[in-house]
């Protein structure tokens, strides 16, 4: 017998997504599912990673190619031969209920984002409750008619009215392989991993920098992603700062986590105002964690600040005060100091937050909706 098809539906996570490739679709194929992930990119392209299968598609550009591409999506979905369909975002959601119906696929709805505020900063205040009351209904229609909603962090079950088949699957954090830091006398450098904006605290962050101990540095390793890089570059050069932020571009994982093992203390600031902030499960988060470093993080977010609270190995701020983030980093001057929160946080990425027990979850829903063949039954591998 061939073990069950499990297809990864994406309308905007790259190929080698790290939660919904290297987390959720390499615990399927380890389990024994034959697993591929249908994402947009060059069209034709495919290999494999961490034992799933990548295939590739062409979408075109912004929401309104993301919304007419569906219906394509849904063709190749449904011709894939999948037992299920597990959606990434809301429109590889619908692609995969409309799959669904033509065939006998169960589908998976992953939720990652708290999806009724998303157009809270696209729209004038006025419009938003009504924007999130549609958005609402559209989550709880779509989780009503799946077979299980998978919610990648506290706080976002209740949208979807299906609690009898929603199960949390937290973003923790994937074991990598890193040495952690060592810690050493002298100025520190920051670090801050991933997606860089506004919103994600870079103004906070440079007038940080400016009232931090005599010598901090800045290291930012990934991309800006609303436009602001420019203003970035001249806020930094008009305080004075600009030599003192490296700039480092997107990496794989592994490497980016190594660049971030070479700094001292850790960066999330995201501000006040999204209720996704509010909500964040961040992988830079657990990236510094396993790295050894101490971290610098929002009051507001309520998991986050729960989990560096628990574990012991940072601190809470009001993020969208300069002062306070400074104040925290002069705190966190101490090697000895940083060294103590940076192996607190490891052991508890590689513990308590660890993925391992998040993929325990996953495969255990899987084995309800796709049950493997016997042991000893299964035919090749094949993807």
């Amino acid at each position: 017998m061939t073990a069950p098809l499990v297809v990864m539906l994406s309308a905007a996570h790259p190929p080698e997504d790290m939660r919904v490739v290297r987390k959720e679709g390499a615990a399927l194929a380890a389990a024994g599912w034959r697993v591929r992930h249908l994402c947009p990119g060059p069209p034709g392209a495919t290999r494999a990673t961490d034992g799933v299968a990548i295939e590739t598609y062409p979408r075109r550009r912004g929401w309104l190619g993301r919304i007419l591409g569906v219906p394509a999506l849904a063709r190749q979905a449904a011709a894939s031969g999948a037992a299920v369909l597990h959606g990434s975002e809301p429109d590889a959601w619908v692609a995969a209920l409309l799959a669904a119906r033509r065939g006998r696929a169960r589908v998976v709805l992953d939720v990652h984002e708290h999806y009724p505020s998303r157009l809270d900063s696209r729209l004038p205040r006025p419009l938003r409750p009504l924007a999130r009351a549609l958005l609402r209904a559209f989550c709880r229609k779509t989780g009503r008619a799946a077979d299980a909603v998978v919610v990648a962090k506290d706080g976002l079950a209740g949208d979807f009215g299906a609690p009898d088949r929603t199960i949390a699957v937290r973003n923790y954090a994937l074991a990598l392989p890193v040495v952690p830091r060592s810690h050493q006398p002298g100025p520190p450098t920051l670090v801050h991993l991933g997606a860089l904006g506004r919103t994600r605290g870079w103004p906070q962050m440079l007038a940080a920098l400016v009232l931090a101990p005599a010598g901090t540095r800045l290291r930012l390793v990934g991309r800006f992603t609303d436009g602001s890089e420019p203003d970035f570059e001249a806020d930094a050069l008009a305080r004075g700062v600009l030599d003192r932020v490296e700039r480092v571009p997107w990496l794989p994982p592994a490497e980016a986590l190594a660049r971030v093992a070479e700094c001292d203390i850790g960066l999330v600031l995201f501000q006040p105002g999204e209720t996704n902030h509010g909500l964040a499960l961040p992988h830079k988060l657990f990236d510094c964690m396993l790295a050894g470093l101490p971290v610098i993080v929002p009051r507001f977010a309520a998991e986050v600040a729960s989990m560096v609270t628990e574990a012991g190995c940072g601190e809470l701020v009001d993020t969208a005060d300069p002062a306070a983030i400074a104040a925290a980093i002069t705190r966190l001057a101490d090697p000895a100091r940083r060294a103590a929160l940076g192996a607190a946080g490891r052991r508890a990425a590689l513990t308590r937050f660890g993925w391992a027990g998040e993929a325990e979850r996953l495969v255990a829903l899987y084995r309800r909706l796709a049950p493997l063949p016997p042991a000893g039954t299964a035919g090749p591998r094949g993807l």
